[in-house]
């Protein structure tokens, strides 16, 4: 049965690495607190958590704005081969310059 694992995609490994890192550092974060860690260290790996999870959570809803708003029409499509298409275009940009899915410094609306 551990013979036949479905073939993951890139895009979904690299979601799933995220995910998994996430979790290493909520690991973490339990341990400092059992172990009685300084705070300071405990809040430096929760801003650590926050930034991954915000990063992760900017790159599943670019992953969503561009398959499912920008090309409803587009369902049997994946969303790789959609990807791909898109490179040829460039990245998506915010109203105020930010390109999606990485960190801006500032919070802006998407367009």
């Amino acid at each position: 049965m551990k013979d036949k694992l479905p073939e993951i995609s890139k895009e979904k490994q690299k979601l799933l690495s995220r995910i998994k890192r996430l979790a290493g550092q909520i690991t973490a974060v339990e341990h400092s607190v059992t172990d009685g860690d300084e705070s300071a260290d405990i809040l430096m790996l929760l801003a650590a958590i926050r930034g991954g999870f915000n990063s992760l959570m900017a790159e599943i809803l670019e992953d969503h704005i561009r398959f499912h708003i920008t090309h409803p029409d587009r369902g049997k499509e994946s969303n790789e081969e959609l990807t791909v298409r898109e490179e040829r275009v460039g990245p998506r940009r915010t109203s105020c310059g930010a390109i999606l899915g990485r960190p801006s410094a500032g919070q802006c609306p998407v367009v």
